[in-house]
């Protein structure tokens, strides 16, 4: 993944990650700039107030991190974020929501976002949201992630969906089929070593596998496909493709 700027233009490092804003709301984003800017390793280098600007800005400017909106008029945070991750070392997207109402934050984290943030966020929070992503991992607790699958268990995916999900999955080796269908279940990967009896660094491998082989972004996906699939853990001794 391709790090922040080191702010001297003397090639890539982890001194300062550089964010871009993307927020309709001009106060949203004042406050945001003033927030992040006690941190000495973050650096806010544009804003947008609309998804139709944030391909040219991350073509000029390279941040490490999207911090993204969902609801703005013209192109929304969704479509935006869809947008970014398509592109070769995209940046890594952080969604703004309110998430108790936003169903659209699905949809994000199906296009590729890293995570989610509240609009009421402590800042220390947000700062320590950044990093993280910044780093290559998701801000997406396991807790989190079950909340994420069950918001839309109850609306079943069609058959054709499940089938596919199902085909996809299929392509998965025994042990990776297990660590996925684990994933889906909102494990850490802790939590899965200590389950299939595994070493940790042996599970961290497996999820990489599955996200090359799948197309995925990160173990958000692998656990929406999972749940898109109708499976579980319980299902981990059955057949590839259910």
């Amino acid at each position: 993944m391709r790090r922040a700027g080191d702010g001297a233009g003397t090639g890539w490092g982890w001194r300062v990650i550089d964010v871009l804003l993307v927020d309709d709301d001009p106060l949203v984003r004042a406050g945001l700039v003033l927030m992040l800017g006690g941190a000495d390793d973050i650096r806010v280098v544009a804003e947008a107030a609309d998804g139709a600007q944030v391909a040219g800005l991350v073509e000029a400017y390279r941040p490490a991190v999207v911090l993204m909106d969902i609801r703005m008029p013209g192109v929304d945070g969704l479509a935006a974020t869809a947008q970014v991750r398509a592109r070769p070392g995209a940046p890594e997207v952080l969604v703004l929501t309110t998430f108790h109402t936003d169903a659209h934050v699905l949809g994000a984290l199906r296009a590729g976002a890293a995570g989610f943030l509240l609009k009421d966020t402590a800042p220390g929070d947000i700062v320590a949201a950044i990093r993280t992503v910044a780093a290559g991992d998701p801000v997406l607790s396991p807790a989190v992630t079950r909340r994420l699958i069950a918001q839309v268990a109850g609306s079943a995916a069609g058959e054709d969906t499940v089938v596919g999900a199902r085909a996809r999955l299929a392509l998965l080796g025994e042990r990776e089929r297990e660590v996925a269908l684990a994933v889906g279940g909102g494990a850490s990967n802790a939590q899965i070593a200590r389950a299939l009896h595994m070493a940790l660094p042996t599970v961290k491998t497996h999820v990489s596998r599955i996200l090359s082989r799948l197309g995925l972004n990160n173990r958000v996906q692998i656990a929406l496909l999972v749940h898109d699939a109708r499976l579980s853990a319980a299902d981990s001794a059955d057949s590839d493709g259910g």
